[in-house]
């Protein structure tokens, strides 16, 4: 996120660095060995997200995005908001629909052009079999998230590449579905060029079983961003809802890829297991800057 003073936008991003972020055990943590090598689990739930990626492509949904500048005592002081459905168009072509927009009021910083590609890519953590190898992973055990028993690791990035968005933190695999329920951590690096400053907030995004997949439907924030023109506190509330499988006779179009679609109209998915929370999906809001 990006700190205002009287004079420009500062981006701004926070905490330390990616071998600064080890986090502690917790205490619902069992420490067991799986039933399987740890690197199998990582080989087969990373096959099973690239599944989830191809087959997300092909719902559309809505997002609903909230940041919010907060005082010393949670009063807030400014806000984004954006709601947007993320549809097909008549050609197949995925598109975003602004929906709701009121005026920015955020006055102590602002988003940035990080803090959207977050939103898009990091806070809805997918972590596929193309990009496995761009991360170490580390087995810590056990632990029942919502009454689903998980396979938790520690994420780091390997390297941090230029221009590149990463995630840090730890992840919960479904022990039987294998794939992620659970995310908690931030993006990186944060940046930091001159007088400019980019920080961003640790994070948690949960997921929902819709259809046979989980969903990301809800991601929260509430941290405060150390910038060296003072501290800023900030919460956000990411929402994902109304998944519903787009089916069509065309091909849908993401980009530069495209799949085929099925014969028939868009049915309505239902979620009969739900994560932790609510939900979540993210909005990719333009922001000005001055």
């Amino acid at each position: 996120m990006s700190a205002r003073n009287l004079v420009h936008l500062a981006l701004i991003l926070l905490i330390g660095s990616v071998a600064g972020f080890a986090q502690s055990k917790p205490a619902g943590l069992r420490q067991e060995q799986p039933p399987i090598p740890p690197d199998e689990i990582i080989r087969k739930f990373s096959e099973k997200e690239k599944q989830f990626r191809i087959a997300r492509g092909a719902y559309t949904y809505r997002q609903d995005v909230k940041v919010q500048e907060l005082n010393a005592n949670d009063r807030v002081l400014g806000e984004y908001r954006s709601v947007s459905d993320i549809i097909f168009d008549s050609s197949g072509k995925r598109t975003e629909r602004i929906v709701y927009a009121p005026a920015d009021t955020l006055k102590g910083f602002t988003l940035s052009g990080e803090d959207l590609q977050d939103l898009r890519e990091i806070q809805p953590f997918v972590l596929t079999s193309d990009e496995i190898n761009k991360y170490k992973l580390n087995y810590l055990g056990k632990e029942l998230i919502d009454d689903i028993d998980c396979f938790a690791f520690d994420v780091e990035p390997k390297v941090l590449e230029k221009g590149q968005r990463y995630f840090q933190g730890r992840i919960w695999v479904d022990d039987r579905d294998l794939q992620i329920v659970k995310t908690y951590g931030k993006a990186v690096p944060d940046i930091r060029k001159g007088n400019n400053e980019n920080l961003f907030p640790r994070f948690e995004t949960y997921r929902e079983q819709i259809d046979q997949y989980w969903f990301p439907t809800y991601t929260r924030a509430n941290d405060t961003l150390q910038f060296s023109s003072g501290a800023k506190r900030m919460r956000m509330i990411v929402k994902y809802e109304k998944y519903k499988k787009f089916e069509a006779d065309v091909k849908l179009t993401f980009g530069e890829e495209a799949i085929d679609g099925a014969a028939g109209k868009g049915s309505n998915s239902s979620s009969d297991k739900k994560a932790p929370a609510l939900d979540p999906k993210l909005n990719e809001p333009k922001t000005k800057k001055k």
